[in-house]
C-alpha cells in the first residue's frame, strides 16, 4: 500500500465482496470499530460485527462520497465521509446514509484501519 487514500479505495472495493477475509489484512489487530450498533475491538470482534450486518442486510452494496482528507502524515491519516448502504432487510429493498470518519496508521506491514466511527445522520 503507497498511501491511506490507496488503502480507502482498497477497503471500499473489498468490503463489498461481503467476505471479511478480504478485508482482515486492511485492519490494525488494535483497531475499534464504532458502529450504532456498537463498539468493537480487534479484527475479530470487528468480524463479528460485520459478518452479523451481512447476514441482515442481503444483497447490500455499500459506497461512499465526499471524502475529504482532514489530516494526512508519514505515519498517520484521516478522513471523513459520507456513507451510503442499500439492500434487502426481510425482503424489503432498504436503504440508508450517515457519516464516517476513518483514521490510518502506517504499520511495518503498511498502511492500515485503525478506527472506523459510522453512525446515521441526526
Amino acid at each position: 500500500m503507497e498511501s491511506a487514500r490507496n488503502l480507502m479505495e482498497l477497503y471500499m472495493r473489498e468490503i463489498n465482496t461481503h467476505d471479511f477475509n478480504s478485508i482482515i489484512s486492511l485492519i490494525s489487530q488494535d483497531c475499534k470499530c464504532w458502529f450504532s450498533s456498537g463498539t468493537y475491538s480487534g479484527p475479530l470482534e470487528i468480524r463479528r460485527a460485520f459478518e452479523k450486518t451481512w447476514s441482515m442486510i442481503k444483497s447490500e452494496v455499500y459506497t461512499i462520497q465526499d471524502i475529504d482528507w482532514i489530516g494526512e502524515s508519514d505515519s498517520v491519516a484521516v478522513c471523513t465521509y459520507t456513507y451510503h448502504w442499500n439492500g434487502i432487510v426481510n425482503g424489503e429493498r432498504r436503504e440508508g446514509r450517515g457519516r464516517g470518519t476513518s483514521c490510518f496508521r502506517k504499520e511495518l506491514e503498511g498502511w492500515k484501519i485503525i478506527h472506523e466511527h459510522l453512525s446515521p445522520f441526526p
